[in-house]
């Protein structure tokens, strides 16, 4: 139970994009929301972890919907909010050396595949780090990412360069949600990493076919 409502806080972060593409606010707007946001959540594991505050009810929520390494290390929503705002920052208009600016970015699609494609993933099956998932979970994740970001891809490059796009920032989301390398004992959370590894891929493509 505890596993379905992490995925369901992970899932809110669809929220993020949502606002911006029913119009509620601007794409700068929302890069500035993501800031605040990002600060929020950081302050709150400041005290969390560093003065060790105590939240009163707060900590029931915290003890359900933390895993238990990361009692003593920032909790996977803290890099959720990081990674999601790295690509709203990096991956939006303008876009190769005619300085061509359309919306929504790209970012939006590398943002749903954290939001949407990694609760699907983790759902069918987790790895530990420095192992990758099973073949037929890769292979959901990298067509539910293919699937969220083709429609922005095809709309603004064509068929040909935006599947290829797709295809890309697919590859690159399925690569950081599968494999959690380990770098001098800290483990590259998938959290920090897809949405920037997927945001990258899809912008050298429209570079390349600039």
């Amino acid at each position: 139970m505890g596993e379905l409502k992490r995925r369901a806080v992970h899932l809110s972060g669809t929220g993020f994009p949502a606002i911006y593409l029913l119009g509620l606010v601007t794409w700068r707007q929302l890069q500035g929301l993501l800031v605040l946001a990002t600060a929020g959540v950081f302050v709150l594991e400041f005290l969390r972890l560093v003065v060790d505050v105590d939240y009163g009810p707060l900590n029931r929520v915290y003890d359900e919907l933390t895993r238990e390494y990361e009692a003593d290390n920032v909790a996977g929503y803290a890099l959720f909010m990081v990674g999601a705002t790295l690509a709203a920052l990096a991956f939006a208009p303008p876009y190769g050396p005619a300085a061509v600016s359309f919306e929504p970015p790209l970012a939006v699609s590398a943002i749903l595949m954290l939001s949407i494609g990694d609760p699907v993933s983790g759902y069918l099956g987790s790895n530990d780090a420095g192992t990758a998932k099973e073949v037929g979970v890769l292979a959901v994740m990298f067509l539910v990412c293919f699937g969220l970001a083709v429609p922005i891809t095809v709309l603004h490059a064509g068929t040909v360069v935006g599947v290829a796009a797709a295809v890309a920032g697919a590859l690159g989301a399925t690569v950081a949600d599968g494999l959690k390398p380990v770098i001098r004992g800290y483990v590259i959370d998938d959290n920090l990493t897809i949405p920037p590894t997927a945001g990258a891929a899809m912008t050298a493509v429209f570079l390349l076919a600039a």
